[in-house]
Order: structure tokens, then sequence, then C-alpha cells
């Protein structure tokens, strides 16, 4: 029953809340565009791939390798360049470096996705209002 009456008064605020006009309404979406523009530039060297961490055997059937010690960790850095799949050993410190570029890249990613998000609300709302078009 705790949930409904929760629910219920969801729907009150949302129903008593007084409605946005559209130019509020692009005012907002402008500034949410503006903030996720300028988070852009505050992320730092991007790179494509993933890393992973590998351990061998070798083919030495004496070495312990084969009991229950594999050779490693050794680093590895892939990603296609190209159309073609690229991999690289790396050491712990260039996998580090190379991890947080893949961050960044991510993160870049995540950002364009929240601008196009933003962007399609304010298109929309514009194609809907043409009087709030700034080009007019």
């Amino acid at each position: 029953m705790a949930g409904k009456s929760t629910r219920h008064a969801q729907y009150a605020r949302k129903e008593n809340q007084m409605p946005c006009s559209p130019q509020q309404r692009l005012a907002s979406y402008q500034r949410r565009y503006q903030e996720l523009a300028d988070q852009l530039a505050e992320v730092g060297l991007i790179a494509s791939g993933s890393i992973t961490c590998r351990h061998t055997r070798c083919a030495n059937p004496n070495c312990r390798c084969h009991a229950d010690q594999p050779h490693g960790p050794y680093w590895q850095w892939t990603a296609k360049v190209s159309g073609k799949t690229v991999t690289k050993r790396l050491t712990p410190e260039q996998a580090q470096r190379y991890q947080q570029w893949i961050d960044n890249d991510r993160r870049l990613r995540a950002i364009i996705n929240q601008m196009r998000h933003t962007a399609d609300k304010a298109t929309a709302l514009i194609l809907e209002h043409p009087e709030l078009d700034p080009k007019v």
C-alpha cells in the first residue's frame, strides 16, 4: 500500500506543477547542451580498444607454468585499426595509461550521446514551435 501512495503523490506533484513554456524548455535544453559541450573540453587523450591481462603456458613440459603458475601477467592492448585487429604488448605502466585513454574515449562517447539526446528534444520543440528558432 505504501507503494501506491508514493506513486499517487508523485502523480499529484506532476499534476500541480506549472507547465514550462516552450521558451523555457528550449532555454533549458540549450543550457544542458552547453554544459555537455563544456565537458567535452575536459576529456583528455582518447584511445579505442581494450586492455587485457594474459597469462600463458610455454612449450617446455617441465616448466612450472604447466603445474599452477603460468607465465605473466602480460598486458595487451587490442583495437581495430583500418579494419584489422591490432594487438600490442604493454608494460604495466603503459597499460594504466591506455586504460585511462580508453576510459576517456568512453566518456567522450557518452557525452556525445547525451548531446544528441538533448539536441533531439530541442529540434523537436523548434519544429513544433517554429517561432523559437533563433535563425528565423
